[in-house]
């Protein structure tokens, strides 16, 4: 199902939720099944470290299956950490893709987890906002393009998909974007993706709860989809960022269909 409607986008400054949630506590993430669905750390996934673009180190959990395989950059949502991927990640290796999930400091603990990018942020006494995790991201993509030697696919939750369609628009070892629940919520800081995303001619699938369709809608309003841009939107409630796509959540099965179907193109894509 493609979202249909348009209505005006509320833009929302970066020191807001961008999901439009309440603020919780930094050490409860409030998400239903969480603690079930991820866990603790997995046997056989590769916890590595690299630096940022300002020196302070980034934590990843690694999910390798072929060096010549595509390569997968996953970025969480507000308050989480790299674990909103534990099992997504294990369900894209098993479609032959290579996936990095990283901690961008902003975030914070979810599954008993902490975020340790966040926690080498402030100890290093850097800021910790939505807009200073986009040099997190940026350098993990360059960390994975180097790794495996060509471009990336960007994945991006809440805040960080709305990153990522900046990202993608102007960064070379970006060949796709996956964005689940994005906004313009930096509009201010770094320009309307209103006007800006008519500019963007990679693949792209772009995905958000039932609600948020319509805010979807406006923000691409300005674009002519190409045959490998996706906008989709489920017949279910759905759900916001990438949490979709956790095992045994309602609507699940309509977002994996579609993402399977688009990443079954981009898989064919040369590097």
């Amino acid at each position: 199902m493609y979202f249909g409607v348009a209505v005006v986008l509320a833009a929302c400054t970066p020191q807001e939720q961008p999901n439009n949630e309440p603020a919780v506590d930094s050490t409860v993430v409030k998400a239903a099944n969480v603690a079930d669905l991820h866990g603790s750390e997995t046997p056989g996934v590769e916890k590595i470290y690299f630096p940022s673009l300002d020196s302070v180190d980034i934590c990843a959990n690694l999910y390798h299956i072929d060096n010549n395989a595509p390569v997968i950059v996953l970025c969480h949502q507000a308050r989480f950490n790299k674990f909103e991927y534990e099992g997504i990640a294990q369900e894209l290796n098993a479609l032959g893709f290579n996936c990095l999930a990283i901690d961008q400091r902003s975030g914070g603990p979810i599954a008993n987890q902490v975020n340790e990018t966040t926690l080498n942020a402030i100890e290093a006494g850097k800021p910790v906002d939505f807009l200073d995790a986009e040099q997190d991201m940026q350098a993990a993509i360059a960390y994975a393009a180097n790794r495996y030697n060509h471009p990336v696919i960007l994945w991006g939750s809440s805040y960080s998909s709305t990153l990522a369609l900046y990202i993608g628009l102007e960064n070379d070892n970006v060949m796709a974007v996956v964005s689940f629940s994005p906004g313009n919520y930096f509009a201010d800081a770094k320009g309307s993706l209103i006007e800006m995303l008519p500019g963007i001619e990679k693949p792209l699938f772009v995905t958000s709860s039932k609600n948020e369709a319509p805010g979807i809608v406006e923000l691409f309003s300005k674009v002519e989809l190409k045959e490998n841009q996706v906008l989709f939107a489920p017949e279910g409630g759905g759900h916001h960022g990438s949490r979709a796509l956790w095992k045994n959540q309602s609507d699940g099965e309509e977002y994996w269909a579609a993402m399977k179907a688009f990443l079954e193109v981009v898989k064919d894509t040369p590097l």
